[in-house]
């Protein structure tokens, strides 16, 4: 008995099992078991209703969002950076060593943006907005003018190409040859220091020999 409800059990686990279009039939084996099959092979079945199974529409999923593209902040850019004044290859004549460089940008400096000169490589003046830029007592020979462009923490934007230029100053000797150093000028030109004044003669009274 215990053996007929296991097997009873059994088909109808199949039943449920089988597609619900596919036909269930059920006979008496040989050892009188009940047995259903969805294959009857010519035996004597009968056919069994089954109750269609339960079912549930699937709920229509969200349409996926798109993506957001993040873009980055660019950073401002030039298309232009150069040296206008002094022209390339130029020769400065100026004995105190004066020089005004002129420079020009495209487009112009951007918020927060300044120009910085280097001469021969190092910083020559307080970086500012000025596209005019003086430097006071450059050497006599020749140099290399680059100019940059830096943002607020000093860091480089741009550079220039680098410009050369000469620059030519008397010596003091040439001239104190040119205009000779007089007795009001030592302490007051540069090419007549102080060190360098005769010393005056002190006159000596002439006392008569007795």
């Amino acid at each position: 008995m215990m053996r007929l409800s296991r097997l009873g059990l059994a088909g109808l686990l199949l039943v449920c099992a089988l597609p619900a279009s596919a036909a269930i039939y059920s006979y008496i084996d040989a050892e009188g078991n009940r047995v259903f099959t969805d294959r009857p092979d010519g035996l004597a079945v009968e056919q069994v209703e089954t109750k269609p199974a339960n079912t549930m529409a699937a709920q229509p999923l969200p349409p996926p969002k798109p993506a957001v593209k993040v873009l980055k902040a660019t950073a401002p850019s030039y298309i232009l950076l150069d040296i206008v004044q002094p022209d390339p290859d130029a020769t400065i004549r100026n004995n105190a060593g004066e020089l005004a460089v002129s420079v020009t940008s495209q487009p112009p400096l951007h918020p927060g943006h300044q120009y910085r000169l280097l001469l021969d490589g190092a910083p020559a003046s307080a970086p500012g907005r000025s596209p005019v830029l003086t430097l006071q007592n450059v050497d006599r020979g020749s140099h290399q003018l680059v100019v940059e462009v830096i943002d607020g923490q000093g860091e480089r934007v741009l550079s220039s190409e680098p410009r050369v230029f000469h620059m030519m100053r008397t010596s003091l000797a040439q001239r104190r040859m040119v205009n000779p150093c007089k007795k009001a000028d030592y302490g007051v030109r540069p090419e007549c220091p102080l060190k360098d004044k005769p010393k005056e003669k002190k006159d000596i009274p002439f006392v008569p020999f007795l």
